[in-house]
């Protein structure tokens, strides 16, 4: 833990011994001047937290001594000590920059209880800084946006996860920006120099998936006219994501769980073993531990992949971020349409900020695509959105589980597009491979 300096600036002997050995015994770390010429001399050496000044004092006064303070360090927190408090001495120390003041005879509890509040602003306003800092420094994906408590959580935990190498598994619903935020990790680590590798393991059967994370020989089977470097080989130096994790089958769980452990592999139909230094991260939108206990996801894989867990709320958890995405994607499909839509109507934000997305920010998106391409006016009316001007379907039941809840929607979907897989597809924001396997899995059937 940080140890204050406090410095005690006082020409009584008596006052300055006595407020050394208080704040001593309270763990601070005390320096004393007799006069404002030594306690400059004091600053020219180092810097103070905080210092306490009396207000009058032979040659320079304190509240000269405050101004010459605030010039050399604007952070260090200056209190004022005087045995003749006036209204207008302590407004003109308080204009000048003073924290606060207090008047002799100096009662020590009250003096150590204002000392212990003005650092513990300190710090808190130092901390803010620093993750304010952080996240201007931070290199954000565009579509990566979100000005909520939640959000900025977000931000921070990546933040604080890029730097290192550790394995990151995120988890989120389908829809709330898992791969934006394994880019973001990404682009702040060490390894943004070289590629991010995303490997879609939902949307392909088990022996092509092999194949695309190992790579494969000449001749290793039918069509394999060429060699082939698999996903790993490629992420050498950077990173593969490894989204919706939890649809691989048994054997390439055995199969990625020995990869990540020894970082070495060998492509389909070859000996030759390859080395590849590579960051892991994995997203899924399934709840992995039911399926540890079910039996159809290992638990040492679990456990090597859930190092670092990092959740994204659903959009409807974080309205705060409605308006601030809409209008992102107004813009950004505005620019890309050469469309002169200005903004959104207030009833159409209403409209948005109340409805329950369970398609997350990726059903926000393809609504204000839709709108902007229908939209005629200068504003993006209820009418233009694709729900039309009645309300919104919601998820009736709201104790669904996750897993429910992807089914219904995906349902309501299907049927809404006429089980339209293409468009259904595009819709839910994954290929048309993945919208079988998600029919397959949930048993859905055109009635």
């Amino acid at each position: 833990m940080k140890k204050f300096k406090i410095l005690v600036v006082d020409d009584e002997r008596i006052v300055r011994e006595s407020l050394y050995h208080w704040f001593e015994e309270e763990g601070y770390d005390v320096e004393t001047a007799e006069d404002a010429l030594i306690a400059l001399k004091k600053f020219d050496v180092g810097k103070y937290d905080l210092a306490l000044l009396d207000m009058r004092m032979p040659g320079m006064s304190g509240l000269e001594l405050l101004a010459k303070i605030k010039e050399i360090d604007s952070d260090c927190i200056v209190i004022l000590i005087t045995a003749f408090a006036s209204v207008p001495s302590a407004i003109q120390a308080l204009k000048q920059g003073a924290y606060d003041y207090v008047t002799k005879p100096v009662d020590p509890d009250e003096l150590n209880h204002l000392v212990k509040n003005a650092l513990d602003q300190k710090v808190l306003k130092e901390e803010n800084y620093r993750l304010k800092s952080s996240f201007e420094e931070m290199i954000i994906p565009d579509n990566l946006v979100g000005e909520s408590e939640e959000m900025k959580k977000i931000f921070e935990l990546i933040s604080t996860v890029a730097p290192t190498d550790t394995t990151v598994m995120i988890r989120g619903e389908s829809g709330t920006g898992k791969e934006l935020v394994a880019k973001a990790i990404h682009l702040n680590s060490k390894r943004k120099y070289f590629p991010i590798v995303t490997v879609n393991c939902g949307a392909l059967a088990e022996t092509l998936l092999e194949s695309e994370l190992f790579g494969h020989e000449k001749g290793s089977f039918t069509g394999a006219h060429h060699r082939r470097k698999g996903k790993f080989e490629m992420a050498n130096g950077g990173t593969i994501f490894l989204d919706e994790i939890g649809s691989i089958s048994t054997k390439m769980q055995i199969e990625l769980l020995r990869v990540i452990e020894t970082k070495k592999f060998n492509r389909v139909g070859g000996n030759d073993v390859i080395s590849s230094d590579f960051r892991v991260i994995a997203a899924t939108n399934e709840r992995l531990e039911d399926m540890v206990k079910e039996g159809k996801f290992r638990e040492d894989l679990f456990y090597r992949l859930n190092v670092f867990t990092l959740v994204i709320p659903p959009l409807r958890e974080r309205k705060k971020d409605i308006p601030v995405l809409a209008n992102y994607f107004l813009n950004k499909f505005c620019t890309a349409m050469n469309k002169g839509i200005k903004g959104i109507s207030e009833e159409a934000m209403d409209f948005l900020s109340e409805y329950s997305w369970y398609g997350n920010v990726r059903e926000l998106e393809n609504a204000i695509e839709r709108a902007v391409v229908v939209g005629k006016g200068s504003q993006i009316k209820i009418s233009d959105l694709p729900f039309g001007s009645s309300p919104p379907e919601t998820i009736k039941n709201q104790n669904l589980s996750l897993s429910d809840i992807e089914k219904e929607y995906i349902e309501k979907t299907l049927i809404k597009n006429d089980w339209n897989i293409s468009r259904s597809a595009e819709i839910l924001g994954i290929d048309r491979v993945t919208l079988y396997n998600k029919i397959g899995k949930y048993g859905l059937k055109k009635s």
